[in-house]
């Protein structure tokens, strides 16, 4: 019995038609799609006066992580900056830190926001709480160096995609239960969030060709759990399993209502509102999983990223930052 679904957008439809889509993933085609080349980082910074830094940190057993700094030129070093921790999306097993990197410099040029993107280890080389673990330590590399960057440590936002928006949830119940750094505010793009991947968002998109189906979902979790039993499940690894979602910085979760990640995302969001936090929620109607960093220029992406843009702009008001 096939299982009805929300549509896809049309003009996103009319997009989609001449990408190659997958309704699985395995060893093979991993190998095979890590050896695409990526875009150069230099085509997303384009006429940007931008300052980049690049810098290794090391992470819990000692191997360097590196971290790329993208900072606005001639930046007043009497105004520190907004920053934006931004984690990379790619299933946990592929992309790097330039991955969706247009979405946070997006807020560079719209905030004069300092962006710093980890490159944490992927899956199945690394397993458990390695990836999580190394955007933390990231994350308290960009606090501890918030002067020398120009950074307000008040004004420190998590964000990412996918899988880097799941990291960003886990990162950010690390350092509310660690105590630090502080972190204002957490933007979740279609978050990958459940490694039970059990939702009925989930089975609706299964068993065709997508650009994230539940069978590639399965094969991602698979990667990063390694050996982990379902009741050995770390929340910081899988943030749905989060018994508290109290205490969390206000909270910003967007999705799509053609995609797997739909429910656990909209569940989240429902989640830190009844623990007494702030959380908004955004599900697009007819977008697929990731479509405004696939088709920035379509309707639906533009209408997201400016929704994005504006929250974002709140939360630093709120801040004391003047946006």
């Amino acid at each position: 019995m096939t299982t009805a679904r929300p549509a896809i957008d049309p003009e996103l439809r009319e997009l989609l038609a001449d990408m190659p889509l997958m309704s699985g993933l395995d060893a093979d085609l991993l190998a095979r799609l890590r050896q695409l080349p990526p875009p150069p980082v230099e085509s997303f910074l384009g006429r940007r006066p931008v300052e980049r830094r690049e810098v290794t940190v090391a992470a819990k057993d000692g191997t360097p992580i590196p971290l790329s700094v993208f900072g606005p030129a001639n930046a007043d070093p009497a105004t520190p900056a907004p920053c934006v921790y931004w984690m990379h999306g790619g299933g946990m097993v592929m992309g790097d830190r330039f991955s969706q990197i247009d979405i946070p410099l997006g807020w560079l040029d719209a905030f004069g926001a300092v962006v710093v993107s980890v490159d944490y280890r992927l899956a199945p080389e690394a397993t458990g709480t390695t990836l999580v673990d190394d955007c933390y330590q990231g994350l308290l590399w960009t606090a501890e160096h918030a002067a020398g960057l120009n950074v307000d440590p008040a004004r420190i936002v998590v964000a990412g995609a996918s899988a880097g928006g799941g990291l960003a949830a886990g990162v950010t119940l690390m350092a509310r239960d660690l105590g630090a750094p502080a972190i204002a505010a957490q933007m979740l793009i279609c978050p990958m969030l459940d490694h039970r991947n059990a939702t009925t968002s989930s089975r609706q998109f299964s068993g065709e060709p997508g650009v994230w189906t539940r069978e590639m979902n399965a094969f991602g979790w698979r990667a990063v759990l390694g050996d982990l039993a379902d009741d050995e499940v770390p929340a910081y690894v899988s943030p749905a399993l989060a018994d508290d979602l109290s205490g969390l910085p206000t909270t910003y979760v967007d999705t799509g209502s053609a995609e797997v990640f739909r429910d656990e995302d909209a569940d989240y969001a429902t989640r830190v509102l009844a623990a007494g936090g702030q959380a908004e929620l955004h599900v697009w109607a007819g977008g697929f999983h990731g479509f405004d960093a696939l088709y920035p220029g379509a309707r639906i992406s533009v209408t997201a990223r400016r929704t994005r843009d504006d929250w974002l702009a709140r939360v630093l008001r709120a801040r004391g930052g003047g946006q």
